[in-house]
């Protein structure tokens, strides 16, 4: 059971800016919360409609109206978490790194999350202004990719022109993306741009390789952010 007064208490986790006071962040649902268990992640609460452990968490049976009263859903799933954000992992030394520049959308963000996470992509790099990979729609979206992915706030034109690799980024401007890879193994940077706006103009002149995803249709007017994230790490890195 739960008091009222602690029911309060994590009811204000609601808010982003009280998740960002404490560095902790919500996370919902049976799969998200296995997966948050065996993260490694410091879980500093649970409230779940059944049983529910998790080692050195304060863990409380709540009723579904009270499970409501904490989730950040319409319909909340079973078992809420507040989770203690890490200290950044080390940056991975992987084939391919993510940049992201100016993403709004939480399941934008989520996705391409989870897309890098199945290529293996363990490092995103994002302008100051991305949407917080804490958010939690880009937790619940991202699919357990939150827990394994180092994600860093920079000043992004800043970070592409000291990074020291290639930088491939998407432009209608570019070469197709099928004429080019990341050839050699060499390591390089994927640059994704705003929903609406694409690449900034100071991000994109750090660009060394602009590239395009023909339009074979000819007629859809543009790509989603997460999909044409989706494609052009596909085909970098099958090059």
């Amino acid at each position: 059971m739960i008091s009222k007064n602690k029911l309060k208490e994590l009811a204000a986790y609601r808010q982003q800016r009280r998740c960002d006071e404490e560095a902790v962040f919500v996370v919902e649902g049976p799969k998200m919360c296995a997966e948050a268990a065996a993260s490694g992640f410091n879980i500093r609460v649970v409230c779940a409609t059944g049983e529910w452990q998790a080692a050195g968490a304060e863990c409380y049976e709540v009723s579904q109206a009270e499970l409501e009263r904490l989730s950040n859903f319409k319909s909340p799933n079973q078992v809420w978490m507040l989770v203690e954000r890490r200290k950044p992992l080390p940056a991975a030394d992987g084939r391919l790194v993510l940049a992201l520049d100016r993403i709004q959308d939480p399941g934008n963000m989520g996705t391409i999350m989870r897309t890098a996470d199945w290529y293996g992509i363990r490092h995103i790099v994002c302008s100051r202004d991305t949407v917080d990979c804490y958010n939690p729609k880009v937790v619940q979206a991202s699919m357990g990719a939150i827990f394994r992915t180092r994600v860093d706030y920079v000043d992004l034109p800043q970070w592409l022109a000291a990074c020291g690799m290639t930088v491939y980024g998407a432009s209608l401007q570019g070469t197709p993306v099928t004429e080019r890879g990341v050839g050699d193994g060499g390591r390089a940077v994927l640059l994704i741009g705003n929903e609406s706006r694409g690449i900034s103009d100071e991000a994109m002149a750090q660009v060394t390789h602009p590239v395009l995803i023909p339009n074979i249709g000819g007629t859809a007017e543009s790509l989603n952010a997460s999909v044409a994230a989706g494609i052009l790490i596909d085909r970098l890195w099958n090059s």
